[in-house]
């Protein structure tokens, strides 16, 4: 069975990255599952809030060995729903700004190895992450959190980076779409 594709969106909360997962899952053929922060949130009891959404800084050591082993609970359900030949769209926030270094996308690419792993960087200015912050949450943290967020996330190597300034969702996945015709050789058609 031919694996299928995995694509990792890695950027700050507000970048754009569950907009172009959902316009990925629109346009791509085939069965693309969307996994990712959201998703995890859900299915965590409030103790082990935000989990893998904990944001750079070293503001829950207490919760750092938990957040590894959920992390390598995703990456382990990614490696298995490719094996599965399934597409994968994760929308994340990996970095490794906590108390200490955690290894996260060490751990991702070692869980993924051999398999055809993508990784998007999605960014966008500050001044819109900042907009598109208040206007689903209704606040906005110091601009050295955002800045925080915005280094950490970048500290992770991509395959590919889009500013979700100038490439909205539909442009952004026909950017990626593209690149995995090219790079993966994988047809989308």
């Amino acid at each position: 069975m031919t694996p299928g594709q995995i694509v990792v969106l890695n950027g700050q909360p507000r970048a754009g990255k569950s907009s172009i997962a959902r316009a990925i899952q629109d346009t791509f053929p085939g069965t693309w599952l969307a996994l990712g922060v959201d998703l995890q949130m859900q299915a965590l009891p409030a103790a082990l809030q935000p989990g893998i959404g904990l944001r750079p800084g070293g503001e829950r050591p207490d919760l750092e060995p938990t957040i590894q082993r959920l992390y390598a609970g995703l990456f382990a359900a990614m490696a298995g729903y490719s094996r599965a030949g399934l597409n994968v769209v994760a929308d994340l926030g990996i970095h490794d700004d906590y108390s200490r270094p955690l290894g996260i996308g060490a751990a991702m690419h070692r869980t993924l190895t051999g398999l055809p792993l993508t990784v998007v960087g999605v960014t966008a200015p500050p001044a819109v992450i900042a907009a598109r912050r208040l206007a689903t949450w209704h606040t906005l943290p110091e601009p050295a959190v955002l800045a925080r967020w915005a280094n950490a996330t970048a500290a992770t190597p991509v395959d590919l980076w889009i500013d979700t300034e100038q490439t909205p969702a539909a442009q952004a996945a026909a950017v990626i779409r593209d690149w995995l015709r090219k790079h993966r050789g994988f047809e989308l058609d």
